[in-house]
C-alpha cells in the first residue's frame, strides 16, 4: 500500500483489508485512496447493524468508530438498522439456525442500539449521518424481485460461505431462508447506493455480495473495508456477550473501567489502536500504567472524563480502601453456585456475606446492588449464570465482586 496522506490517517487506522485494492491504480473504482482523493462529492459509507440483541459491546464499536472517521473526513455515514434482516439473523459463524425475532423485539433492540452509538457518531452536523431501516425497501419486495435476487447466486456459491459449508458437512440443517440473508443484506447496498461498506473480517462474503448486486443493477460496486474482530477480556476468543468476555457500551463507569484495566498485556496495543485515537508511539512502557490509561480513555469516551476519573478512584477505594495501586474489582466465579439460584443464596456464596441469612438481612436493609440497581427482593431467581456474567454485585459502599463464568 502506498503512503497514506495524513488527512486519511483516521480512515486507514487499524483496518485489516480494503477490497478491491490495486495500490498503484489511479482508477477510483479500483483504489479507495484514489476515490477519496478524486471524488467531487461526499462518499456514502454504509454500516449495517442487525438489532438481534439489546446491548452493544466494544467489539461492535470498532466499525462504528470507523464510520465516525469517515464523518470527520467530510463523508456521509449511513447507519443501517437491519430491522427486516434481523428477523432472519446473520448466519455468519453460527453452527445452527438463529432464532427468528418478532417485529416488536427488533424495534425495541433498534432503539437501544441508536442510544448506545450516540457517544461515537456525529448526530449534529447536517449531511453527515443518515439512519435508515432496511424494512423501507425489503418489506415491499415482490416475488419477482426476490426471484431475480436468487438468480444472481448459485447453491455452490452459497455453500462456499464458511458457516454454511461447515453445517452442511456436519449434517446440520441449512434452511432456505438463511440463503436469503446475504442477498437481502447485499440489496441494502443497492438501495442505499453505498460507496463503501464497513464490516468485520467475518463479513467479507456478505460485503462482496453487495458488490455483485450493485454491478447486477448497473451501479458502481462499493469498496469493502474490513476491520479486525476484537478479542474479549479472556484474551483468546472474539468478544461476545454469550461468552461473558465483553465490555458493554452502556455499562456503568466503574464496571467499564475495572474491566478495561485488566486487559491482557499482549492486547493493550490492539485495544489502543482500535478503540482510541492515541498515538501508539506514546504508550507507557509499564503495562500496568498503559492499562490504566486505556481504561480512563475508553471510559471517558462513553461517560465523560470526570466520570472516568471518579471510576478510577472508586476502583482503588473498593480494593484497598484508597491506598496504593488497585488491581481492579475482585472476581467471584459462578461455578461455585448451583443454578437456578435465588439472589440471597448467590450473595451468601460470595465473600460479601457470611451466610444466606446475612444476605437476606443485607437485602432487606437496602445495602445490596446488582450493576448499580438496588436489590429489594431476596427471592429474585436467576435461571442460569449467563444472566449474571460480567455484572458487579455490591454490599454497602466498599464491598464488591465481579461475577465471572
Amino acid at each position: 500500500m502506498p503512503a497514506i496522506p495524513r488527512e486519511f490517517d483516521g480512515i486507514y487506522r487499524g483496518i485489516s483489508e480494503v477490497f478491491p485494492h490495486q495500490a498503484e491504480s489511479k482508477d477510483p473504482n479500483e483504489n479507495l485512496l484514489a476515490r477519496l482523493q478524486q471524488s467531487d462529492r461526499p462518499l456514502r459509507i454504509k454500516l449495517g447493524i442487525d438489532p438481534t440483541g439489546s446491548e452493544i459491546h466494544l467489539g461492535h464499536s470498532i466499525p462504528v468508530r470507523k464510520l465516525r472517521a469517515f464523518q470527520d473526513a467530510g463523508h456521509t455515514a449511513v447507519l443501517l438498522i437491519g430491522d427486516f434482516t434481523a428477523r432472519i439473523g446473520d448466519p455468519t459463524g453460527k453452527s445452527e439456525v438463529r432464532k427468528q425475532l418478532t417485529q416488536a423485539e427488533v424495534k425495541a433492540n433498534a432503539e437501544t442500539y441508536i442510544d448506545q452509538v450516540r457517544p461515537i457518531l456525529d448526530f449534529d452536523t447536517p449531511g453527515r449521518l443518515e439512519i435508515r431501516y432496511n424494512s423501507e425497501w425489503l418489506a415491499d419486495l415482490d416475488l419477482g424481485k426476490i426471484i431475480e435476487l436468487l438468480g444472481t447466486m448459485t447453491v455452490g456459491q452459497m455453500l462456499a460461505k464458511e458457516g454454511f459449508a461447515k453445517r452442511y458437512d456436519q449434517g446440520n440443517p441449512v434452511y432456505l431462508h438463511e440463503f436469503l440473508y446475504p442477498l437481502l443484506q447485499g440489496y441494502d447496498s443497492v438501495a442505499l447506493k453505498a460507496d463503501v461498506e464497513l464490516g468485520g473480517t467475518d463479513q467479507k462474503f456478505n460485503v462482496a455480495v453487495g458488490r455483485d448486486l450493485q454491478r447486477h443493477f448497473g451501479l458502481t460496486p462499493q469498496f469493502g473495508m474490513l476491520l479486525p474482530l476484537l478479542l474479549g477480556m479472556d484474551g483468546s476468543q472474539k468478544m461476545s456477550k454469550s461468552l461473558g468476555n465483553y465490555v458493554g457500551l452502556k455499562e456503568d463507569p466503574l464496571s467499564m473501567y475495572s474491566k478495561l484495566e485488566k486487559v491482557p498485556d499482549n492486547m493493550i496495543s490492539d485495544y489502543f489502536e482500535l478503540l482510541t485515537k492515541r498515538d501508539l508511539g506514546t504508550l507507557p512502557e509499564n503495562p500496568r500504567e498503559a492499562q490504566k490509561q486505556l481504561a480512563l480513555d475508553v471510559t471517558g469516551q462513553y461517560h465523560g472524563e470526570a466520570s472516568a476519573q471518579q471510576a478510577q478512584k472508586d476502583a482503588i477505594n473498593l480494593v484497598q480502601g484508597g491506598a496504593g495501586q488497585a488491581e481492579a474489582v475482585p472476581e467471584f466465579s459462578l461455578t461455585a453456585v448451583n443454578f437456578p439460584a435465588k439472589v440471597f443464596y448467590l450473595l451468601g456464596a460470595t465473600p460479601l456475606c457470611s451466610s444466606s441469612s446475612d444476605a437476606r438481612r443485607q437485602i432487606k436493609g437496602g445495602a445490596v446492588k446488582l450493576e448499580g440497581d438496588k436489590v429489594t427482593d431476596p427471592n429474585v431467581e436467576f435461571a442460569s449464570p449467563d444472566e449474571l456474567v460480567g455484572k458487579v454485585l455490591q454490599v454497602g459502599k466498599k464491598k464488591f465482586v465481579r461475577l465471572v463464568a
